[in-house]
């Protein structure tokens, strides 16, 4: 079994370590895109060329599945990756986790990438969802970018800055951005109390549901193969920072 994982930078980290957990024997390919990341502050148009570029490479490939591990690229291209590859490679989008913590009881706030807080796109899942629930959106400029660059002091600083914006009383925080997903104990250290929701176990769960329903694992480690925009090169040191990065 191959699944591929599509993302501007490190935030497909946090689904493949899942996808890792789940079926050890799977093998992995993450595509991204140092050459044109940031993707959150692209037009949507922009967007959508530069995510379905790291589908066509990873699709190359043959995967049984592909994940678009980054909630701003599903929120934009997601149905031009669909309309592209389906039926012959099932492609599975990342949604933020609203559902799961409306119904786990508000108030709820939502971190997310300025490009994706207030989009209409998490407006739906919000009406569609959360109905009733009190829910604040929350935007994180450039802690995206700082967890890629392993910025340790940037990071600290966007996270406190977020962390100021959260109401008090929140009881459930949606992780809105799979980068965010890689700061799990840090935000929990900045905003005690909530339960907190990301997207990459269901994530991995679903792609594998889609690419082999009936498949066994297997012994033996899978393989992984990085493509950082097209090219077959090696995890960046930077991932190296965070344990889902070592995981693989």
């Amino acid at each position: 079994m191959k699944i591929a994982l599509i993302d501007s930078g490190l935030g497909l980290l946090s689904a493949a370590a899942a996808l890792r957990g789940l079926r050890p024997d799977a093998d992995l390919v993450l595509s991204t895109d140092p050459d044109g990341m940031p993707w959150g502050p692209r037009t949507p148009a922009g967007i959508t060329e530069h995510a379905l570029a790291c589908a066509r490479a990873a699709a190359e490939l043959q995967p049984d599945a592909l994940i678009v591990a980054c909630n701003t690229a599903s929120v934009h291209a997601l149905e031009a990756i669909r309309a592209e590859l389906e039926p012959d490679i099932p492609v599975i989008g990342t949604v933020p986790a609203i559902k799961p913590a409306a119904a786990a009881g508000g108030p709820v706030a939502i971190w997310a990438t300025p490009a994706t807080t207030g989009s209409a796109y998490q407006r739906g899942l919000i009406r569609d969802f959360a109905a009733g629930v009190e829910v604040a959106e929350i935007p994180c400029p450039g802690l995206a970018e700082a967890v890629e660059r392993a910025d340790a002091d940037a990071v600290a600083q966007a996270v406190a800055a977020a962390a100021a914006l959260t109401p008090l009383g929140t009881r459930s925080l949606v992780l809105g951005c799979t980068h965010y997903e890689l700061l799990d104990d840090l935000i929990r250290a900045a905003v005690p109390g909530p339960t907190f929701f990301g997207s990459a176990p269901a994530v991995a769960g679903q792609a594998l549901r889609r690419a082999a329903p009936a498949a066994v694992a297997t012994r033996g480690n899978g393989t992984l193969l990085v493509l950082r925009t097209g090219r077959k090169e090696e995890l960046p040191p930077e991932a190296l920072t965070y344990p889902e990065g070592r995981a693989l």
